[in-house]
């Protein structure tokens, strides 16, 4: 399974990673057939958000490490290295640049983005 890790280095800088986690084989909900399924990882909240079509923001880390699963919509990162990527719905976020520069987010094209965030710290 494939995400992008969004992080900041020792000088604050903001940069994308491409990232992948290992799944293996497992009896997840017997007596359905295996799935695939990656190491468990504690989370301490789960929330919902709408971003409005033709939201932008300036500058900010996240609130907190967290995972951004955009589930509609699609957004544009730039991270302070200047890389922009632009993320479709199903794109897989692990935000933990909580300090430094942080990270531009703007929402584009006709639809709000909706998302589901879920926060380890």
């Amino acid at each position: 399974m494939k995400y992008i890790r969004l992080y900041a280095d020792n000088l604050g800088d903001s940069h994308f990673e491409d990232m992948e986690e290992e799944l293996s084989l497992v009896e997840f909900a017997p007596p359905a057939p295996p799935v695939f399924v990656s190491d468990a990882r504690e989370v301490k909240r789960f929330l919902f958000l709408r971003i409005p079509k033709g939201w932008a923001g300036d500058w900010h880390p996240v609130p907190k490490c967290q995972y951004f699963i955009l589930l509609s919509g699609t957004i544009e990162i730039r991270v302070s290295d200047g890389e922009v990527r632009t993320f479709p719905s199903g794109s897989v976020i692990f935000g933990e640049d909580a300090s430094g520069k942080g990270h531009k987010t703007r929402v584009i094209g006709p639809d709000d983005a909706q998302v589901t965030i879920f926060q380890l710290d």
